[in-house]
């Protein structure tokens, strides 16, 4: 099984040389030849720029200590692709891996559908297989044409937007934003966590034309974040999450409402059991206590920039930095935001080719007036840090699996 599964696994990612499609067809295809799993399936959809992946997390853990059966379709992986499709936190096993493809490679080439497509289709597949209660959905890029469109959902979740993807969602916030809307349907609710006021617009007006309406979630009046947590007020109740930071807080107030609108019977036992449960690696993770070590897959400037207002509202001082960065990021658009934040800043690369080369990233952080110094491997970084002094790895979700490794992070097929 394993050799069945290395190398169906490997077809699987070379459908990636397809890029990505924009478009439904394609999707709606591969779904018919599964018989459409997804017309048969109840959902809660998510899109947004950052916290789309925690506010996941949240519905899901709160929908299970609720005693619900729940799907959870997100991505990237951290460090297995089963990560991507979980049944009450618990990842998709090799087996109904290979048995997806092997029943449907033929129509996947025949289709020529993309890794996205297909890997959304096998969700949805294997959420009816389980017989799920409720599935909850993470767009893959942007909303309108991204692959899990094909759905209706119970309710639509849009989390903060900001400037990511430009050269497939468009360079001003408004054409992000008018994708992101995409994810709108006639007469379904939509939670939406704080926005900017030109993206509000956009959303406001196609929840006019969907003859709907949307509910924004104002960040929470009051919370505190430490090493331990953070603690929050929404609507007067407190309420503490294993995750950290004020972004955190707000991303679960959005899960709640969300929870709340759908109509399902959720006590408010369950809510707080759900939030506090909660865990989604690679967000403002400790990896380290002695010296303090945090690992945050933060890539854009908005995502950055909750990270490191984390760490000084914990710490109350600049830390030594670890960044790398995807190939096809812009710099531009995240320099402002790490200027004059660290106490030294250190770059690295992988062995996979994927990320900026550390040399280069070092030369372009250093003409914007940011002195950054290449690193061969995460343990050089370590070994800089004392216990007066902790630091923060950002930037990537492509360097998890070294970081959990050098770190002996445990990051099994267990409920995650």
């Amino acid at each position: 099984m394993k050799s069945d599964f290395q190398t169906l696994l490997q077809d699987l990612f070379k459908l990636q040389r397809l890029g990505i499609k924009t478009g439904l067809e394609h999707t709606f295809q591969l779904l018919d030849t599964c018989s459409n799993p997804h017309q048969r399936l109840k959902f809660i959809h998510l899109a947004g720029t950052n916290g789309k992946g925690s506010t996941a997390a949240f519905i899901d853990s709160i929908l299970r200590s609720s005693g619900l059966k729940v799907g959870l379709y997100t991505s990237p992986h951290l460090v297995q692709f089963n990560e991507r499709i979980r049944v009450n936190g618990v990842p998709i096993c090799n087996e109904k891996i290979v048995e997806f493809m092997q029943v449907y490679s033929d129509d996947i080439k025949r289709i020529e559908s993309t890794f996205f497509e297909t890997t959304t289709a096998m969700a949805f597949w294997y959420f009816e297989q389980e017989n799920v209660d409720i599935a909850v959905i993470e767009t893959g890029l942007g909303g309108r044409l991204d692959s899990t469109n094909v759905i209706i959902p119970e309710i639509s979740v849009i989390t903060p937007i900001g400037m990511d993807h430009c050269d497939l969602l468009g360079n001003n916030l408004k054409s992000i934003a008018q994708e992101k809307a995409g994810i709108i349907k006639e007469n379904i609710s939509v939670i939406s966590g704080y926005q900017e006021k030109i993206v509000k617009e956009v959303l406001v007006e196609k929840a006019l034309e969907m003859q709907t309406q949307v509910k924004f979630i104002k960040p929470p009046k009051k919370s505190t974040v430490t090493v331990d947590g953070t603690y929050f007020l929404h609507e007067e109740v407190e309420y503490h999450l294993s995750l950290m930071g004020e972004h955190q807080a707000q991303n679960a107030s959005v899960a709640i409402e969300a929870v709340r609108e759908i109509g399902f019977s959720v006590k408010e036992e369950a809510i707080k059991v759900g939030i506090e449960k909660a865990s989604w690696p690679g967000r403002f993770q400790v990896l380290s206590r002695d010296p303090f070590v945090i690992y945050d897959v933060a890539h854009n400037a908005q995502g950055i920039k909750a990270a490191l207002k984390t760490y000084t509202n914990i710490f109350g001082k600049k830390p030594i930095g670890l960044f790398a960065l995807k190939k096809d990021k812009k710099l531009e658009l995240i320099v402002s935001c790490l200027y004059n934040q660290f106490e030294t800043l250190f770059v690295m690369d992988d062995k996979n080719g994927l990320l900026m080369r550390a040399n280069k990233l070092s030369m372009k952080l250093n003409t914007h007036g940011i002195m950054a110094t290449p690193l061969d491997d995460i343990k050089g970084f370590t070994s800089y840090l004392d216990n007066d002094q902790s630091g923060i790895i950002f930037g990537s979700h492509y360097i998890a699996e070294a970081v959990f490794k050098h770190f002996q992070f445990s990051f099994d097929s267990g409920v995650i």
